[in-house]
């Protein structure tokens, strides 16, 4: 499909959690679960979403404290089974996310998916809510040797489309993906309504939308 005229952006990467869709219900209950499982306090939910964007691992290794560290790889495992398990019990594409996605199709514009967690929950997940079919391709944290901030996953995706790196833009939540779109040398555009703003806001993107829709203006007008 022939990009728009006018278009910045021809590809627009996303994060997943926090980004495109509101996981923090899942993820926090099964986090919990390994909690209880393992005879330990459970943590604020409010808590488990800062965790959130560096991986399954760290999350857990977090949510563990120092103190229990020496449990990770059983905490671990019990995350991804329970985890894998529940998937889509209440995550949902954020309000306007849909809109979004159909509105840089109309445009020609590519759209891709940059994420820590494991590529196949995050095309489970994907699928699920009926996205996938918007995506040229989807890296998760497990789909090749380096994960964000590496800027490896996002040089792939943008391999896909051919699209120079002033064309490309990465769309996240968390200071990670900031990380990530410096280390890759294109532009970044940081969501209000993600699992952490505060720790996005310390990173300093540069620029940050309040709702999807604002998304748009960002692609067409850079």
């Amino acid at each position: 499909m022939t990009v728009a005229a006018g278009v910045v952006y021809e590809h627009v990467a996303f994060d997943l959690d926090g980004t495109l869709v509101d996981s923090r219900a899942d993820l926090a209950g099964a986090v919990n679960h390994v909690l209880r499982t393992l005879g330990l306090s459970e943590r604020p939910p409010e808590t488990l979403y800062g965790y959130v964007g560096e991986g399954a691992r760290m999350l857990v290794e977090r949510s563990l404290g120092a103190a229990h560290v020496d449990r990770l790889d059983v905490a671990l495992a019990l995350f991804m089974e329970r985890y894998a398990a529940h998937l889509l019990d209440a995550t949902r594409p954020y309000p306007g996310i849909v809109e979004v996605l159909a509105a840089l199709e109309a445009r020609g514009v590519a759209a891709s998916v940059l994420s820590n967690k494991p590529e196949a929950m995050s095309r489970t997940i994907l699928e699920g809510l009926g996205l996938a079919h918007h995506f040229v391709g989807i890296v998760g944290g497990n789909s090749l040797p380096s994960r964000k901030p590496d800027p490896a996953g996002l040089d792939h995706l943008r391999a896909l489309t051919t699209t120079p790196r002033e064309r490309t833009l990465l769309v996240g939540d968390s200071r990670i993906d900031v990380l990530t779109a410096r280390a890759a040398n294109v532009a970044f555009c940081g969501v209000a309504w993600g699992l952490s703003p505060e720790t996005l806001a310390a990173a300093q993107p540069g620029r940050i939308i309040e709702h999807p829709a604002e998304l748009i203006g960002v692609v067409e007008k850079g």
